[in-house]
């Protein structure tokens, strides 16, 4: 099969990925919160950003290859983490880091994620970073990061905007509850998808594996309530130099927006900051992460990682051009992995290259590097 031919962009994924995955299960991936206005918003403030091509450079044959956090990546873009994956598509953890490593990019894993830290330590090679919503108890905490690290995950990742639990209007409405019950609603859904149904059969009901491991930790469990929300903090500044102090690699903070925490974070001792509004998924008055890493640029040294809304190539060269060193994706990696199953994400890093090299072309970039100071918005 041409996998260009009959899927050239991401939108033909996402098209073929909502036919392919039970409607809760879609509406899990694809909703955001509130009005969904923020969601929308990311999208608006990348089409913004626009640049003047470039004329007369000659023949170019443009490199997507860059440096990031002491490793060399062949692209500049990452695997986010998605919460409970594996109920986007089986096995999508192990999938995707495997994918991950292949591709030579890094591969996030979720706190709450299907498959635990030492089920991806075979698959993740030097690619592992780890999210953290935070422990409440110091124990587990040292646990857990104990087990990041002797599984071989080199990053670990703190998110900061999850404070409390987000309404997601449309995943309400579709029946999923979590963690998921296979209602007689949901049955009819599912009997509708046989792909997903079969391969779900064979793997068993997704389950949040690593909270489950400390789940009989933490009293007052109720059946409105997973132990992941009773197990986590909100956490505070104490707790960030807390992390810094026990954790030995690199560390990013995720869910920086306000040019204000720039400089504690910075005195902290945090490698990089992760400029995100949780891709309009937790408050629907953020600004989009790209509108204001300008401005959380001009104040700070640290590489800046950004995510929300990014779908092409094209998006990744505005995010570098206004000063970010990497971009993440988390939906469109699972759009392109329920769409295509393991062929999925590596049709996807194909999309994004050619689409980076196309543009760069249109621009007169020979790498990446170029892009600081050849590449101005217009």
């Amino acid at each position: 099969m041409d996998l260009q031919a009959r899927y050239p962009a991401l939108s033909d994924l996402r098209t073929r990925a909502q036919k392919r995955i039970p409607k809760f299960v879609w509406e899990y991936l694809d909703s955001a919160t509130g009005q969904e206005r923020t969601k929308a918003r990311n999208r608006q403030k990348l089409d913004q950003i626009l640049f003047e091509p470039s004329i007369l450079h000659g023949e170019l044959s443009p490199d997507v290859a860059i440096s990031f956090l002491g490793q060399f990546y062949d692209v500049p873009v990452g695997i986010a983490p998605v919460g409970m994956s594996g109920l986007i598509w089986p096995d999508a953890e192990n999938t995707l880091a495997r994918a991950a490593v292949a591709a030579n990019m890094p591969y996030t894993l979720s706190t709450v994620a299907t498959q635990t830290p030492e089920d991806l330590s075979p698959h993740i090679g030097q690619n592992g970073w780890f999210q953290l919503y935070p422990p409440r108890d110091e124990e587990i905490r040292k646990d857990l990061l104990g087990r990041v690290k002797a599984a071989g995950f080199t990053t670990l990742v703190l998110t900061v905007d999850v404070p409390t639990a987000s309404r997601r209007e449309r995943q309400v409405r579709s029946g999923l509850t979590t963690p998921p019950k296979l209602t007689p609603r949901l049955l009819a859904q599912v009997a509708l998808r046989p792909a997903w149904a079969l391969a779900t059969a064979r793997s068993g009901m997704p389950r949040m594996k690593l909270i489950d491991d400390y789940a009989g930790q933490v009293s007052g469990l109720s059946s409105t309530a997973h132990a992941g929300y009773l197990l986590r903090t909100s956490p505070d500044w104490d707790y960030v130099q807390w992390l810094r102090e026990n954790w030995e690699g690199a560390f990013v903070v995720k869910g920086v927006l306000r040019s204000e925490d720039c400089e504690r974070l910075e005195t902290i001792g945090v490698d990089a900051l992760w400029l995100s509004n949780h891709a309009g998924r937790q408050f629907d008055a953020a600004p989009a992460p790209i509108e204001v890493l300008p401005k959380i640029r001009a104040i700070t040294a640290l590489p800046l990682i950004v995510d929300s809304g990014f779908e092409t190539g094209l998006d990744i060269l505005r995010a570098l051009a206004l000063g970010a060193n990497f971009v993440m994706m988390g939906r469109p990696f699972h759009y392109a992995l329920a769409a295509l199953g393991s062929e999925g994400p590596a049709h996807l890093v194909d999309i994004l290259k050619q689409d980076l090299k196309a543009n760069m072309g249109q621009l007169g970039l020979d790498n990446l590097n170029e892009v600081p100071s050849k590449l101005r918005p217009y």
